[in-house]
């Protein structure tokens, strides 16, 4: 199960919103088949694993880090082509919890006479799944906030400037998580201040995140780098209602309508549109007043802090916008997942507590 999960790992950020699933079929104690959810979610895991192993599946044990499906879909489901198959055992990691699989895929199996277990790593499968389970359950995404700054929490000088405050060898580990996420997301003040282009250089990657600018009254140039780029790889605006977002939308940019409140998109509603378009995973890289509403509606799963050897001073621009808290009690608070070095940096990542 072990080498499924690492398996399925290799689809993060290039099935949504399908669930990035890894397979192994094992037979006589060797490998026989391998499998997992391809670029833009098919074929899945299992049709693979088996095209991979033949007639050796043939009373072999098959793991798989999600129920397989069991309902007709663009593709036929996961658990007739096992029966098919005729496999004789199916490990799975946890339950699919979408009201078209929800242990019908498991049931399918052994009404066939196919002897299942469940809840092998189911903890680590739940994490690597945590995406595709929030966005049934909770209509949301799986968000990871980064932040990056100096020793003391700052991003810019009072000035304004702010190239390069980390080193390259942790903005090219910023690029390896973007390829892990189905969408990146930022504010319209990093889009006006950096005019970046938010996208996977340097690993040979084709497919890309999905690049989402949140801006409530949507008043960005649209000169900037996203909108040139908009037709070659996708931008997503999402705005308060009233917004005018013409501009965007001729250069190629879809148009995400949001509930606002305090002046700003609502993070709760900004979490629930993506949701609804698909996207499992996000990867947040600010700027400070997105970050803020995100850590202050309880909406960030993961907290990654790139800290450089460098400090500002008070007038620097800080990392978090103001957040209103006047007791400990009432802060976030996060688990330490693990620090290392990063290049001459030190990068520390949080899990939700």
């Amino acid at each position: 199960m072990a080498m499924a999960l690492s398996l399925g790992r290799r689809g993060m950020g290039r099935v949504w919103p399908n669930p990035a699933v890894g397979c192994v079929i094992v037979k006589d104690g060797l490998v026989v088949g391998r499998g997992w959810t391809a670029d833009g979610g098919r074929p899945h895991a299992e049709p693979q694993a088996l095209a991979q192993a033949g007639s050796l599946a043939q009373g072999a044990t098959v793991y798989v880090t999600l129920e397989p499906c069991s309902h007709e879909g663009k593709t036929p489901p996961c658990a007739k082509a096992l029966i098919a198959a005729k496999v004789s055992r199916v490990v799975v990691a946890i339950g699919d919890p979408d009201p078209r699989v929800s242990g019908r895929g498991i049931a399918m199996l052994e009404a066939a006479g196919i002897e299942v277990s469940q809840g092998v790593l189911a903890d680590e499968a739940a994490s690597d799944h945590a995406g595709f389970l929030l966005r049934l359950t909770r209509q949301r995404p799986f968000v990871t906030l980064k932040l990056a700054g100096t020793l003391d929490g700052r991003i810019a000088t009072a000035t304004g400037e702010s190239k390069w405050i980390t080193s390259p060898a942790a903005r090219r580990a910023v690029h390896m998580m973007r390829a892990r996420h189905d969408a990146v997301v930022v504010g319209a003040g990093t889009v006006r201040a950096d005019d970046p282009a938010l996208t996977v250089r340097g690993l040979g990657m084709k497919r890309q995140p999905v690049r989402v600018i949140v801006s409530r009254a949507a008043k960005i140039s649209a000169d900037k780098v996203l909108a040139k780029t908009a037709r070659d790889v996708p931008v997503w605006l999402c705005h308060g209602k009233d917004a005018d977002v013409t501009e965007w939308t001729a250069a190629g940019a879809k148009s995400l309508p949001c509930q606002t409140s305090a002046g700003q998109v609502d993070p709760v509603a900004l979490m629930s549109a993506l949701a609804t378009e698909g996207i499992t995973r996000v990867f947040c890289e600010g700027g400070g007043m997105l970050a803020a509403s995100l850590l202050h509606a309880d909406l960030v799963d993961r907290l990654v802090v790139f800290s450089a050897g460098v400090a500002i001073g008070a007038e620097g621009t800080p990392m978090l916008a103001g957040m209103e808290i006047d007791q400990l009690a009432s802060a976030p608070r996060f688990a330490l997942e693990q620090a290392q070095p990063v290049g001459d940096d030190i990068c520390h990542s949080w899990r939700r507590a």
